[in-house]
């Protein structure tokens, strides 16, 4: 017998915020279609994308993605290997959104604005489901490498920019479209490529690898690219994953157990004899697959952006629907100021960006030399700075931002992601001395933009003056991260001096060139909150 209705827990539920239910991702953030626009991206598609990918269904699936993890099926029933990862639906339907979209193909159909566009598509991927946004990036960043052999490239860039995802067990010449990943990590060299012992032993015209690799991302990719020691050294092969008739030898060990970016099923692989084709000339693998970790670092300086912007959009919602002390938590001048603060380096975080973006779409040299150098700068910054962003953002939240029913829990595990992939603070700081020393190019390249905002605000000239004085050349290596973090704050005031509203701006001249006030958020004077909070409501 059911007890009676006063006897259940009946009781009413107040001060709570409601569901956000449907939210436009690319009509309620400023920041994004501001400088998305600005940089030459297709205002349309983004408009559409951002209206997709911000509906409630489509949030749910990116969450159920992360909740119901990747299974490794090493073996089928009757003992026989498969080394198959099973994902769930809704991670299917992330990646045939992104790749239908054109995440992977944009910059390579010859559109204007392709690299802007991909871009953004980026950041609002992000926003809803990071694990997916890997075998979409490294597809993307995979088809300018291709170019060091004509054959591959001819058999592989039309199924790499189909736009039609198919996760179809198949040879390439069996699929609608393919997803190519990346293995080159192994436990002895880590960042030290040249220290990969991989074996690569002629066969024919192609190659077999035999060796270990310690992250592979996305094993279920189409094909990898991969670095191995050829007769005559360090050599970028591609391997793919199914041959006609039979499954190439690649052996799954384990799938990794992360931290964060958890429907990706990043995973241990060994070679016994795989298949494989040359990429560039024996001895020059590092050469030939820079290409692609140049465009991956692009994603990687996109995407703490995305996720900074998810977090702050969380905290606003919940600020602006609950009330303490009888006053909305949005109307307090605290709330605010903390609020305000944080909006500042999200701000910072997607403008650089997407001016980086718009290097990778010039075709100038000019436009190179940028890129190469700014890329770096971007990805630095912007993953230093999201990590404590999102903390910031959770404690708005407070107890509830620490719960999984809210979005909080994996944007902080997804935070540092970024900063570690395709090269840690270390790695990167290291690589824009060498940059600096070595590519005049870029160094003038960068030093033309920061110059290009001058007089436009004393704080930023006094910044800028101090930097040149600091280092009037290479700083010495201890110092190579105060200098990147010097140079890429500039860079980013720069671009927002000359493409951002002047509350944020002055903002950030206020707050992080001139900063007077402590190092938390909120310790910043003079801010403009009203406006700079507005925005982030959209």
């Amino acid at each position: 017998m059911l007890p009676a209705r006063s006897q259940l827990s009946d009781h009413e539920v107040m001060n709570q915020p409601p569901g956000r239910g449907d939210a436009d991702l690319w009509a309620s953030d400023p920041a994004l279609s501001g400088m998305a626009v600005a940089m030459g991206g297709d205002a349309g598609l983004l408009a559409a994308r951002g209206a997709a990918l911000g509906t409630a269904a489509m949030r749910a699936a990116g969450r159920e993605a992360m909740r119901v993890l990747p299974e490794l099926r090493l073996f089928d029933a009757g003992g026989r290997r498969l080394d198959e990862v099973i994902f769930h639906p809704a991670y299917h339907r992330m990646m045939a959104e992104g790749l239908g979209a054109g995440y992977a193909a944009l910059p390579w159909e010859g559109a204007p604005g392709g690299h802007v566009s991909h871009a953004a598509l980026v950041y609002l991927h992000n926003q809803v489901e990071p694990g997916s946004c890997c075998p979409m990036t490294m597809t993307y960043a995979a088809v300018p490498a291709l170019a060091a052999s004509e054959a591959l490239a001819a058999e592989w860039r039309p199924k790499l920019m189909a736009r039609d995802y198919d996760p179809a067990v198949a040879p390439l010449a069996q699929k609608r479209g393919a997803t190519l990943g990346m293995a080159m990590t192994e436990k002895q060299g880590g960042s030290d490529v040249r220290a990969n012992a991989t074996r690569a032993v002629p066969e024919g015209g192609a190659y077999r690898l035999y060796g270990h690799k310690w992250f592979c991302s996305a094993p279920m990719s189409d094909g990898f690219l991969t670095l191995a020691q050829a007769p005559e050294g360090l050599t970028c092969f591609l391997v793919p994953r199914w041959l006609e008739g039979a499954r190439n030898a690649i052996a799954l060990q384990r799938l990794k157990d992360k931290l964060g970016n958890r429907a990706n099923a990043s995973s241990e692989i060994e070679y016994h004899g795989a298949l494989a084709y040359r990429l560039g000339d024996e001895g020059q693998g590092v050469r030939t697959i820079i290409e692609m970790v140049h465009h991956t670092r692009l994603d990687t300086a996109v995407a703490p952006a995305g996720l900074m912007r998810a977090a702050l959009a969380e905290a606003h919602h919940w600020v602006a629907h609950r009330s303490a002390f009888q006053r909305r938590l949005i109307d307090q001048p605290l709330m605010q100021a903390v609020l305000a603060d944080l909006a500042l380096d999200w701000e910072a975080a997607t403008a650089l960006a997407l001016r980086v973006a718009q290097a990778f779409d010039g075709s100038a040299p000019e436009d190179r030399a940028f890129a190469r150098l700014a890329v770096a700068l971007a990805k630095f910054l912007s993953n230093k700075i999201c990590p404590p962003l999102v903390a910031e953002a959770m404690e708005v939240m407070g107890g509830m931002g620490y719960v999984e029913d809210t979005a909080m829990p994996w944007l902080y595990r997804e935070a540092p992601l970024n900063g570690i992939w395709e090269g840690s603070g270390n790695v990167i700081c290291l690589d824009i001395l060498r940059t600096v020393a070595r590519e005049p190019a870029a160094a003038e390249a960068v030093m033309a933009e920061l110059l290009a905002a001058k007089g436009a605000d004393r704080r930023y000239d006094a910044a800028l003056k101090a930097h040149l004085g600091r280092w009037p050349g290479l700083p010495p290596e201890p110092e190579a991260r105060w200098f990147a973090e010097s140079l890429a704050t500039l860079l980013a005031a720069s671009v927002l001096l000359r493409h951002a509203p002047g509350a944020v701006s002055d903002g950030y001249c206020a707050g992080r060139l001139a900063r007077e006030g402590g190092r938390v958020a909120g310790s910043v004077k003079g801010l403009d909150t009203a406006a700079l909070v507005a925005r982030i409501g959209g």
